[in-house]
């Protein structure tokens, strides 16, 4: 009886930490941490008020992990390892995380319009954006992590509005656009591994409105970080980037120190390293 009673209990313990998306910590699903260098998740943004782990599904995998802002509704960063595309095409859908409306629905990033179409009367947004939210507002539904950045099927994985941000159009087709094509240039010539954070800084009050209610929070900053392995894993090279999330178009590029001490000055707690060791040998 005794072993039995063991039997359930990691049983039970393995169904609870297999649970799906969102997830109280991203330990709980091992293959989450493999987005993460070393396993090591940043302290950057874990205090955010109402932060929801995200461990992103798409077709019974997961593929890349985002820590998400339900009160701003924008993610905090995306974490994600770098893939050489294979040229698939955009994503015509927009997903939304089923598990933000209640923890009880599935595990799998669904399509907005068909989740509403499956739950009539169920308001999905308010724990998330919407597509609607984003319809006429002036901004492009700016991916953090790009889909650029990966081959079918993570690539369409990406196409999540749980991984947009309002981003300006000026910037997210030009200097941002650039700067990621660049990512790419540098990850296929000189990295044999690459694991890349992007993330968005909320602005103090500047929403996208929707009938007279603040629906989506249009961050002041978008940024980067990166790291960049040898074949023996060992880290050769990092950077990082931020970009002033307006029509100025321009994206500064900065080393992880530079960046660590950028974002220090949106948090009265220490920002502490983004990638284990600062990505250092």
């Amino acid at each position: 009886m005794q072993a039995l009673v063991a039997l359930c209990v990691l049983v039970g313990g393995y169904l609870s930490s297999a649970r799906g998306e969102v997830v109280g910590s991203f330990q709980d699903i091992p293959e989450c941490l493999d987005f993460f260098y070393q396993g090591k998740v940043p302290d950057w943004g874990a205090a955010t008020p109402g932060a929801a782990r995200l461990c992103q599904r798409f077709k019974n995998s997961y593929h890349f992990a985002t820590l998400y802002d339900t009160h701003h509704r924008i993610a905090v960063y995306s974490a994600y390892r770098f893939q050489t595309s294979d040229g698939g095409g955009r994503e015509k859908r927009w997903f939304v995380e089923p598990q933000l409306v209640d923890l009880n629905w599935g595990t799998e990033m669904r399509d907005g319009y068909w989740l509403g179409q499956d739950n009539p009367g169920i308001y999905l947004g308010e724990r998330q954006a919407l597509n609607e939210d984003y319809t006429h507002s002036g901004f492009d539904r700016g991916h953090l992590n790009p889909n650029g950045h990966h081959a079918v099927p993570r690539r369409n994985a990406t196409f999540t509005l749980t991984n947009v941000v309002p981003q300006n159009p000026k910037l997210n087709q030009n200097a941002w656009r650039v700067y990621e094509s660049q990512l790419t240039d540098l990850f296929n010539a000189k990295c044999a591994h690459a694991f890349v954070l992007v993330g968005a800084i909320p602005s103090a009050d500047n929403w996208i409105i929707k009938n007279n209610v603040k629906r989506v929070n249009i961050p002041e900053y978008i940024w980067n970080a990166y790291c960049c392995l040898d074949n023996n894993g060992r880290p050769i090279h990092s950077g990082g980037a931020t970009a002033l999330n307006t029509e100025q178009n321009r994206v500064d590029q900065r080393t992880l120190t530079d960046l660590t001490g950028f974002l220090q000055q949106y948090t009265n707690s220490p920002v502490g390293e983004l990638f284990l060791n600062n990505c250092e040998a």
